[in-house]
């Protein structure tokens, strides 16, 4: 009777221990697959906020003392380029990085890096420089994205 008991204890235990495995597996995987949604969630959140900066250039109208805080602020950037076409320099200079902008919208090649650009951001404001940009002036703006969506440059031109 004795070793009866004994074997009912035991067998129960080994039940519970693996009906808590089981439960603990369960919660694991779905634990998992909640972090994988939440880590998406948050890799959008995050692409969309680091585009949001560039929304007021968005086919906007600014004036040029705007462009050259742009100009400052994101000539630092890496894989990024800004080009400003003035009335004095209506080809444009592009600065940081040149940005493929001639090929058709849409297409796998616009918007990529093709190579450092030449301009001098502190050109943008001596008034007897080609680059010289009038911070009174009027501008329109454009984003450039590439093939993947990501924001790739800045484009002024005056107007």
């Amino acid at each position: 009777m004795n070793n009866a008991s004994s074997a009912l204890k035991v067998a129960a235990g080994i039940f519970l221990t693996i009906a808590l495995i089981t439960i603990v597996v369960l919660l694991f995987v779905s634990a998992q697959e909640a972090t994988k949604t939440a880590q998406n969630n948050f890799s959008e959140i995050q692409t969309e906020l680091s585009q949001a900066s560039y929304a007021v250039y968005d086919g906007t109208t600014i004036s040029g003392s705007q462009v050259l805080n742009a100009t400052r602020k994101y000539a630092t950037r890496e894989q990024f380029g800004i080009q400003i076409k003035t009335g004095k320099n209506t080809s444009g200079t592009w600065y940081n990085k040149v940005v493929n902008v001639t090929d058709p919208v849409g297409s796998s090649t616009y918007g990529s890096i093709s190579g450092t650009a030449s301009g001098i951001v502190a050109n943008t404001s001596t008034e007897s420089h080609n680059e010289y940009v009038n911070p009174s002036g009027t501008f329109k703006s454009s984003i450039v994205y590439d093939k993947s969506g990501v924001v790739r440059g800045l484009v002024f031109v005056q107007q």
